[in-house]
């Protein structure tokens, strides 16, 4: 049952992660880019997809761990409940959306020292 401290703790394995405040709750960003927070119920992670057709998968992969409300139409975020999400998952959606608000350089060199070693 992951909760924000694990957030947070995924959040900060990448490059230059902080966090901060995004609508007055918690948040993680990059270079003063949030890309993902906790919502007012303290139970609810608010993160960025790559687009609106992302969001449609995750939503028909499993609506018991991710939704959305009339208020998030047309953007490209999800709400994940934390209670019940898998923390492979979680990490994967955290990382995406670090990349997605990441500078081009600063992802690239991220990548450049993730990769195996004679790879």
């Amino acid at each position: 049952m992951p909760s924000w401290s694990d957030v947070v703790a995924l959040g900060r394995r990448l490059p230059e992660v902080e966090e901060g405040t995004w609508f007055r709750t918690p948040c993680l960003r990059v270079r003063r880019k949030s890309f993902c927070r906790l919502k007012e119920d303290g139970e609810t992670l608010v993160v960025r997809v790559v687009d609106l057709e992302d969001k449609e998968a995750l939503l028909r992969s499993d609506p018991g761990v991710y939704y959305t409300t009339p208020h998030y139409d047309g953007y490209a975020y999800v709400l994940v409940r934390l209670a019940v999400a898998e923390p492979v998952q979680l990490a994967e959606l955290i990382e995406d959306a670090w990349r997605l608000s990441a500078p081009k350089r600063l992802v690239a060199a991220y990548d450049a020292d993730a990769r195996p070693v004679g790879g």
